[in-house]
């Protein structure tokens, strides 16, 4: 049989499907109907193996996987584009395959698409996840970058959610309801939105209204507690953002959207912040 990318991605695919088929002893964070798991990044001042240890020991069963645990270290411009480029894709089935042991469903690859990506750097982006047998890519993105995906997330029937900041002075940033719209209208399905309540709070939008509205688009939403008007990231229940209501809307309209812990706040340690966030949501919903 001739290999082609589209083989070979199958392939790869297909393996990590049947790896997870496999799995035993599943890590259950779900409360109350409402799936709790956490942005990776939330871990960024340790290795992938690191992060998977410490949110197996918080319990949590459910992950996105930033694209900073898979990429080396220090890699920068052409060298990164490269490996993006021309890295074995079993690689990406090897990261599978860690979540799998550990019993912690890996659910989307953080991969943020921008201007000065290549085309080839975007469709490895799609295969890359396509080898984790996962069907979730969100992304930090631009506006303007979205026409060059859409077309390859079709392809590869892979939903893309953009993630949003509070930069609402740069209109080729995500940020706004208008912004999220611009990359969805007209577009295939597969163009999403990653919602982050804590920066849309900054920004001065109210999440709770857009996840009523746009629930079918939404494939994650990130957790974090902000104050309004650009104000600062704090830990759970000090900012203005409505965590516990949007909990509650996942909660009573059964809206099957990860609630994913993004820690970003000043705190001592890591997994100890994360583990005070996953108590705060679990009794919002209880």
């Amino acid at each position: 049989m001739m290999i082609t990318p589209k083989s070979i991605s199958r392939r790869h695919f297909l393996a990590g499907a049947a790896a997870s088929s496999l799995l035993l002893g599943k890590v259950n964070s779900v409360v109350d109907g409402v799936t709790i798991g956490a942005q990776s990044y939330s871990f960024r001042d340790r290795s992938l193996d690191d992060a998977i240890k410490a949110m197996s020991e918080i319990g949590l069963g459910e992950c996105e996987l930033w694209q900073g645990h898979v990429e080396p270290k220090g890699l920068r411009g052409k060298e990164l584009t490269t490996w993006r480029e021309t890295v074995s894709l079993d690689e990406m089935v090897k990261v599978r395959k860690k979540f799998d042991a550990a019993g912690i469903n890996l659910y989307a690859y953080n991969y943020s698409f921008r201007d000065n990506f290549s085309d080839k750097e975007i469709e490895r982006g799609f295969q890359m996840t396509q080898a984790m047998g996962v069907k979730i890519i969100t992304a930090s993105a631009t506006v303007s970058v979205v026409p060059r995906i859409d077309p390859v997330a079709a392809k590869y029937k892979i939903r893309v959610g953009f993630h949003g900041h509070d930069h609402t002075e740069q209109p080729n940033e995500f940020s706004t309801p208008e912004s999220f719209a611009k990359a969805m209208n007209g577009r295939s399905k597969y163009m999403c939105v990653n919602l982050d309540i804590g920066h849309f709070t900054a920004a001065g939008f109210d999440p709770v209204d857009y996840l009523e509205k746009h629930h079918d688009r939404i494939v994650t939403l990130h957790f974090k507690d902000r104050k309004k008007n650009h104000g600062d990231n704090l830990p759970f229940g000090q900012g203005e953002t409505p965590i516990k209501e949007v909990l509650q809307v996942l909660k009573t309209k059964k809206y099957k959207i990860p609630a994913n812990i993004e820690y970003e706040y000043k705190g001592a340690d890591a997994q100890a912040e994360v583990a005070k966030c996953y108590q705060y949501m679990k009794q919002a919903l209880g």
